[in-house]
């Protein structure tokens, strides 16, 4: 099982839709997919029309010891299950005081009862200990950033708090990744901060760029998304170009379930361009 974290210490960046997107496109891929919500506002939960969950079937069940996540504990959608947040995280929170807290989420779900290849983990931007933990279980951390001045600021926060968490409590996360998402090529200053993050952090920025898309505003309660509703538009094709590039960053094919083709859904192929 394969641990991958969305986070940046700024938000409007894209890591809900990012995380979004990422579920799917691995799951149409072949891959089983778990989706942990771990950001207080339960922002993804309401995306896919997850109900108010009881608490043992949220993800507060990963910091109680007498709780064990099982796959009748997770909500289903057409291409990766879910893990719900509840509305009692931001009072829990004041709860997770001890510094042994940000252990819970990786110990609970090396225990958990089920069976996928990949857990995401879209936290909030605020430093709590959802989202220290969501860091200490990570194989891997994606950090969404806007090539804007606040969201840039955060976004190096963010790799800078992941390095020191892996130095700290979690030696075997690979190296951070910037997703550089919100691109409009028309505008200058957003292919400066592209340059900037290339030159300074080479080899830990992905090639590949979401652009700004109408598409990627709309939500499906269901669960569907762009791939499933409007699969040729530029939000779908960004998407799968960058979920393409990153598998390679995951965790050996052989390790995975056997995989179609990353772009073919619904009967039609959509393609890099």
């Amino acid at each position: 099982m394969t641990v991958l974290t969305f986070a940046n210490h700024k938000g409007g960046t894209g890591k809900t839709t990012s995380a979004l997107c990422f579920a799917a496109a691995l799951g149409m891929s072949g891959r089983k997919v778990l989706v942990v919500d771990l950001d207080a506002q339960c922002f993804f939960s309401r995306m896919v029309g997850a109900t108010e969950p009881d608490e043992r079937c949220s993800s507060l069940a990963l910091f109680d010891e007498k709780t064990q996540i099982t796959q009748s504990s997770l909500v289903e959608r057409p291409w990766f299950d879910v893990l719900p947040g509840s509305s009692r995280m931001p009072r829990y929170l004041r709860t997770l005081n001890k510094s042994s807290d940000v252990l819970w989420v990786r110990e609970s779900l090396a225990s958990a009862a089920i069976d996928h290849d990949i857990v995401i983990i879209d936290t909030a931007a605020a430093v709590t200990a959802y989202s220290l933990g969501s860091l200490v279980a990570a194989d891997h951390v994606v950090i969404p950033v806007a090539p804007e001045f606040q969201p840039m600021v955060g976004a190096e926060q963010s790799f800078r708090t992941a390095y020191t968490v892996r130095e700290k409590l979690n030696p075997t996360m690979r190296d951070p990744t910037f997703l550089i998402t919100q691109f409009d090529a028309r505008k200058r200053l957003h292919h400066q901060y592209r340059s900037y993050l290339q030159d300074k952090y080479a080899g830990f920025v992905l090639d590949r760029v979401v652009r700004t898309s109408a598409s990627l505003a709309n939500s499906y309660s269901d669960g569907t998304t762009v791939f499933d509703h409007d699969p040729r538009s530029r939000g779908a094709i960004d998407y799968a170009n960058v979920v393409d590039e990153f598998s390679i960053r995951l965790a050996p094919a052989s390790a995975m379930r056997e995989t179609a083709p990353l772009f073919e859904w619904n009967g039609a192929v959509v393609a890099a361009q």
